[in-house]
């Protein structure tokens, strides 16, 4: 098949115009309670829209959250007050990128087991993705 373009548009060899991918502005938002994972996993993400050429913005690295539990250690309330203190810290980071939804799919569908540490049981990761429609 041939291309034509009229007027800034694509049109192919019979005259009908071809669809184009609408461009989406997608924020990423990723959580994670493991901070090595969670940049590593960043810097892959980045790298992998760089290479196909996408507008990127970030990671923002947004203010850590911690979570504490401070608790008795006896649990009838008997002996010697002594209290036990929790904590888990939770990192977030987020990623602007312009692009069609289906490329964003093919940048986070890479193996997420590089981010499993078998030897935490406790720790989790969270991605959260939104589109938007920008005027292109």
């Amino acid at each position: 098949m041939s291309y034509v373009a009229k007027d800034g548009k694509d049109y192919d060899a019979t005259g009908a115009q071809i669809p184009t991918a609408k461009i989406h502005k997608i924020r990423i938002t990723l959580t994670s309670s493991n901070i090595r994972n969670l940049e590593k996993f960043c810097s892959d993400l980045v790298n992998r829209a760089k290479d196909r050429e996408l507008d990127v913005k970030g990671p923002v690295r947004l203010p850590t959250k911690v979570l504490k539990i401070t608790t008795r250690k006896s649990p009838c309330g008997e002996g010697s007050k002594t209290w036990d203190r929790y904590e888990l810290k939770i990192h977030k980071r987020l990623i602007d990128l312009h692009s069609s939804s289906e490329i964003v799919k093919q940048i986070v569908s890479f193996n997420f087991q590089l981010l499993l540490d078998n030897r935490l049981s406790h720790m989790f990761f969270w991605i959260d993705i939104n589109f938007t429609r920008t005027r292109c």
